[in-house]
């Protein structure tokens, strides 16, 4: 008798002290019930119209049977419904799991076998795409996204529910379920660095955690009106800026892409006052002929990660937004993603910097051996944090081995300073090994960044008989403008030691990226490899 009262007493507390994902927009629509929530294609909601179509969604879901630890599949641009599922999927304890919608088949396979998916919720577009590469697998629940309430579906998707459909007549009342903090929220697979990718296990907590860093470090608030531009099934647009928006009750705009011209227009026509792009699309920004033409006053709050951004690059927007403060979020999916934040008070004295752990993280540089190296000594950077994943799904090899000693394991090379800020050195594979010699890939692309003609440059390493891997630089020109690779190779000559100073370099229009904004250096390694042998 005393065990069960207990048992219940446990579960008393836990539901009174309980933190997900769910709970947080609950809160915000008890707080701001009226305040404009999101907006996505002249549809605009306020945080209670949001929080209705969550619980109008998940009553739905759940009267189909979806239940906690069902590990459904969310196939999807940007939209509306995105971040409708991702809350009602919370609200059920049920696991979202964002896939990429570049994927090839074969890696949409690989996906929904390693999670074994038991739901799909795509838009019509992609939801061939998961059946042709569901295989074997037990398909329970299919949900159209985007789909018009009013019309019929077709044939061929017969087995799928659209979710406007399924939303009719569902009560709005809160669906309450029996979640924990730590319990599975999301499993992110990894951008595909490596050969396959690896299924990252956030948690509520995790995830929550992470949230309250971002707000910190990066002086967000509810008077804040965002953009949401970058993929939504990426951690850094959802986890660092969708979430905390929806955390705090500030305003946001979702869009398609993050388009240049449709970004300016949207600054200038909402009054936004916080935009996050990773530095390839600050560039884009930048070379628009509307970055001068558009009123962008009032974006206080800029942010950037995803990648490094190249120091003449941000002096150039730092001039050319004089009022915006700037912000640099450094981190990577494991940790939900944020690690460290540069703030505006640093960016031209810490130029370059990764900046300092953020609130809820500890970070080290250690050697080989894990021990700690002196300040001002290259490592590898290694977190103890709550933002950390539970694990890679179904690979406790890999997860024993990125959390090595109770350290979580980044793989990025830096060194931290005297005053304890960090500098990324560079990922421990962009590393070239040229003679023996490692050269960081980093170092070379900034001073290219300084020669007058470039728009954009990636630095790798090819096979090379003589040097084992060549430094080769991949440039992308300015517009009008006629560069030489004799040109670029006598500037680095004159800037940087010899063995750093690239063997080759090679022109093209555009560099490889993924949605993210990340350059696809292995994309460029395969297309160049034999550029040594011409």
């Amino acid at each position: 008798m005393e065990t069960n009262v207990m048992g219940q007493l446990d579960k008393l507390l836990t539901r009174a002290r309980r933190n997900t994902l769910g709970d947080l927009l609950t809160r915000t629509r008890e707080r701001n019930p009226d305040k404009f929530a999101i907006a996505y294609q002249g549809v605009r909601l306020t945080y209670a119209e949001l929080d209705d179509l969550v619980n109008q969604t998940a009553y739905a879901f759940r009267g189909d049977g979806v239940t906690k630890g069902d590990m459904m599949t969310v196939m999807s641009k940007n939209s509306l419904d995105f971040v409708v599922v991702n809350f009602a999927l919370a609200r059920l304890g049920a696991v979202m799991i964002p896939i990429n919608y570049m994927l090839t088949e074969d890696d949409v396979s690989y996906i929904l076998q390693h999670a074994g998916a038991t739901g799909f919720i795509a838009p019509e577009e992609f939801a061939p795409v998961l059946e042709k590469s569901k295989g074997d697998l037990d398909i329970k629940f299919r949900y159209l996204m985007e789909f018009p309430k009013n019309q019929p579906v077709y044939e061929v998707l017969q087995e799928w529910k659209p979710l406007s459909h399924i939303q009719q007549n569902q009560p709005n009342e809160l669906v309450d379920e029996d979640i924990e903090d730590d319990d599975l929220a999301h499993v992110l697979y990894t951008s595909g660095t490596e050969s396959r990718p690896k299924g990252v296990m956030l948690s509520h907590k995790s995830i929550v955690s992470e949230y309250v860093s971002c707000v910190v470090n990066g002086d967000m608030s509810e008077k804040d009106v965002c953009i949401h531009a970058l993929p939504l099934y990426h951690s850094a647009q959802l986890h660092c800026f969708l979430g905390p928006s929806v955390y705090l009750g500030s305003s946001g705009i979702i869009l398609d892409a993050a388009t240049p011209d449709v970004i300016l227009e949207t600054i200038e026509r909402e009054g936004i006052t916080q935009l996050f792009c990773p530095p390839t699309v600050w560039i884009a920004l930048l070379r628009h002929p509307d970055f001068d033409q558009r009123d962008l006053s009032t974006l206080e709050k800029c942010y950037y990660g995803a990648a490094i951004m190249p120091r003449e690059i941000l002096k150039e927007l730092s001039e050319r937004l004089p009022k915006a403060r700037f912000y640099n979020f450094y981190g990577q999916t494991e940790v939900a993603p944020l690690a460290t934040a540069l703030g505006p008070d640093e960016q031209m004295t810490k130029l370059g910097s990764a900046g300092k752990p953020t609130l809820n993280m500890q970070t080290r540089i250690v050697d080989e051996d894990d021990i700690e190296v002196p300040r001002g000594e290259i490592g590898e950077i290694v977190h103890r944090t709550p933002h950390a994943m539970k694990g890679y799904l179904h690979d406790p090899e890999k997860t024993a081995e990125a959390f090595k000693n109770g350290w979580f394991h980044s793989g990025d090379l830096g060194v931290m300073d005297e005053e304890g800020y960090i500098t990324i050195v560079d990922r421990k594979k962009d590393m070239i090994n040229t003679g023996g010699v490692n050269v960081s890939s980093r170092e070379v692309e900034e001073m290219i960044y300084r020669l007058d003609g470039v728009s954009e440059v990636a630095v790798i390493g090819i096979p090379d008989e003589y040097w084992i891997e060549a430094v080769t630089a991949i440039v992308v020109p300015k517009v009008e403008t006629d560069l030489k690779a004799d040109e670029v190779i006598e500037f680095c000559q004159q800037k940087l030691s010899k063995f750093k100073v690239p063997k080759y370099v090679a022109f093209a229009d555009e560099l490889p990226k993924n949605p993210s904004g990340k350059v696809l250096k292995r994309d460029l390694r395969e297309k160049y490899k034999e550029l040594s042998q011409q």
